[in-house]
């Protein structure tokens, strides 16, 4: 499974032109889902998704998680963070999660994260997605799950 999280002082997603979803301050969160994955990494990257301090405190320093800040989630499933360019110039993306497995993963992580954050928006899977954000800093990690103990 992989995350690309961006911290974000505003993001929205607007599917088939209406507006699906919309926070604030928080990450805005790309969710791959791979072909082993399941609910025990997804718990892990849910985990350390919310326990990541990347705010920065009153000093400047990255310190405070997003609930220390009370910060918003945009969530949308993106399968292209699989794709595979090593050969030739046209990606692969054999290694994604099947539709139907990936669709019931990420809404999984969707009712995780509303378990946690008041603030939890969403994209809609498989759907034809706009995604506007401002990048704060900017402040991007990839979080992939086999880099997890």
């Amino acid at each position: 499974m992989k995350f690309v999280i961006q911290v974000v002082t505003e993001g929205s997603v607007t599917v088939s032109g209406r507006l699906n979803g919309q926070i604030g301050k928080g990450f805005v969160v790309l969710i791959g889902v791979g072909q082993d994955d399941n609910k025990e990494i997804a718990d892990k990257m849910v985990k350390k998704l919310l326990g990541l301090r990347i705010f920065k405190d009153e000093n400047g320093k990255t310190n405070r998680s997003l609930q220390d800040v009370g910060g918003g989630l945009l969530l949308i499933s993106q399968f292209t963070l699989y794709a595979d360019c090593r050969h030739g110039n046209r990606p692969s993306f054999v290694n994604a999660g099947a539709p139907d497995m990936a669709k019931e993963l990420y809404e999984y992580i969707i009712e995780k994260c509303k378990a946690e954050v008041p603030v939890v928006e969403q994209g809609e899977f498989g759907g034809d997605m706009q995604v506007s954000l401002v990048n704060d800093g900017p402040f991007t990690i990839l979080l992939d799950s086999n880099d997890l103990k």
